[in-house]
């Protein structure tokens, strides 16, 4: 089974006037690298929690790895939150600390490497890293794990143009060559050179579900010029 992640039938509903994701049937396959691009509002945010089981689905279900999202599959999940979520007094080699303890598949080696690499101090306290830098720290957390399934959302939104090349790299160098990465991004062209696939949302339906391959041969087009056109206002 080439299948990671099964989406049957996902609807998410707040009230009966509010539906956040519509009827979404989907397959994401093992080892690619996947956009989940949309404009604000179109459900992406909320597929992510469902996936990772913060959210759960009104109807239809979800699987990884053929097994029901719940506790069991915490495991298998890498997730990178859209919000900044490390804050207070705690060093970043404390958090690193935590997050050997909690998940079995965390490298310390590789997180301190990729510290070294942009130059991060391990003995910094979190309160005083920049906004952009602590967004670092987390992204280097999610990929030192060697999960199943890594889920960003917006992972290079609050990060100076400079170290998006280098956090890109680190998405591609890092991750389990098995496993699959999903990005929800708006910053279309600078990721789209990562991409193996995207999936379009809007309004919480499924519009596209393509490979970068088809998009270009078949529209003549880049995704972000592609991506433009279909949500064009």
């Amino acid at each position: 089974m080439n299948e990671l992640v099964e989406f049957l039938g996902v609807t998410k509903s707040y009230d009966s006037k509010k539906i956040a994701v519509d009827n979404v049937t989907l397959k994401l396959p093992k080892g690619k690298i996947i956009g989940l691009l949309g404009p604000n509002g179109s459900g992406k945010t909320t597929l992510i929690k469902m996936m990772n089981g913060l959210l759960v689905p009104t109807s239809g279900s979800i699987r990884i790895n053929g097994v029901p999202v719940g506790a069991q599959t915490k495991a298998m999940v890498a997730y990178l939150p859209d919000r900044t979520y490390l804050t207070g007094n705690k060093t970043v080699s404390h958090i690193l600390d935590y997050f050997v303890d909690f998940y079995a598949d965390f490298s310390r080696e590789r997180a301190e490497q990729m510290l070294a690499n942009l130059g991060i101090d391990p003995s910094a306290r979190m309160n005083s890293l920049s906004k952009g830098t602590k967004e670092k720290v987390q992204l280097i957390l999610v990929m030192s794990r060697n999960a199943d399934l890594y889920v960003l959302d917006e992972p290079i939104a609050g990060v100076d143009p400079a170290a998006r090349d280098y956090i890109l790299r680190t998405i591609i160098n890092n991750y389990n060559p098995e496993a699959t990465v999903l990005i929800s991004t708006h910053l279309i062209s600078d990721i789209e050179q990562v991409l193996d696939e995207v999936v379009f949302m809007r309004y919480g339906k499924l519009v596209l579900y393509t490979s970068v391959d088809n998009i270009r041969e078949e529209k003549g087009k880049s995704v972000d010029a592609y991506f433009r056109e279909v949500f064009a206002c």
